[in-house]
């Protein structure tokens, strides 16, 4: 088996999950359904927490304010992802959830979600596995705040985006980033200036391609480029590290 057609298989078991959750989800418990536009709050840092949200369709960002007063981008979620874990302990939601684009969040109360999941323990088992991917997600975007030079970032952070549209059936070759470059920049811990650069860079090497209208629809011709773009970058870094 070829690495390519490994990551397509891995691409459609993840796609086949996600349906697969969002249809048990329908079938074990109440559901109250919403539509958002861009720039609709699902919730507010602080709100009393009651309940879990399902993302069905859109794109969502997490957003804090830093001690500065800030927006600090510190979380994007895509179709399957379960929006206000962090709002379990302490009984509050720990940030804003806000809509990037028209979408739909199914709102499922967390008691009801608990009872529900006595008569079917696979609800129990698909909410932890949100919490196991989310501690994913943060461990994977820390190392790479860490360990990552600002093109690396960028590639990565479209890669990350590609593959998150390939794991629900979309089309990874042509995208639309719902940010601008100032908010890639903020999530990244990169300036405005630094995404621009990484992105140029990113074109003039013919790993991607601008599309005219806006340029936030970006051409992929092939994700796995991204993936040697970081390893070239990263190589040095490590060779340097070891010595």
């Amino acid at each position: 088996m070829t690495e390519a057609t490994s990551v397509t298989q891995g691409h459609r078991t993840a796609a086949r999950r996600i349906a697969d959750m969002l249809q048990l989800l329908q079938d074990s418990v109440a559901i109250q359904r919403r539509i958002v536009r861009a720039g609709d709050t699902v919730y507010q840092v602080g709100q009393q927490f009651g309940c879990l949200y399902i993302v069905n369709s859109g794109f969502f960002k997490m957003v804090n304010l830093s001690g500065e007063g800030r927006e600090q981008v510190v979380g994007l979620h895509f179709k399957g992802d379960w929006l206000g874990l962090d709002g379990i302990a302490a009984g509050q939601y720990g940030c804003d959830a806000v809509a990037m684009d028209t979408g739909e969040v199914w709102a499922v109360r967390y008691d009801a979600l608990l009872q529900a999941a006595v008569r079917t323990p696979a609800l129990l088992t698909a909410l932890h596995q949100a919490m196991s991917r989310e501690l994913v997600r943060d461990h994977d975007s820390l190392l790479s705040l860490c360990t990552l030079p600002a093109d690396a970032r960028v590639a990565g952070f479209l890669r990350y985006w590609a593959d998150a549209l390939a794991q629900r059936g979309l089309r990874t070759d042509q995208i639309t980033l719902h940010m601008t470059r100032a908010e890639i920049g903020n999530y990244l811990g990169m300036t405005l200036e630094s995404v621009s650069r990484a992105l140029s860079r990113l074109a003039r090497g013919d790993v991607i391609r601008f599309i005219e209208k806006g340029r936030r629809d970006i051409h992929i011709p092939q994700v796995e480029a991204l993936t040697s773009f970081i390893q070239r970058i990263a190589a040095p870094m490590t060779a340097a590290a070891l010595h």
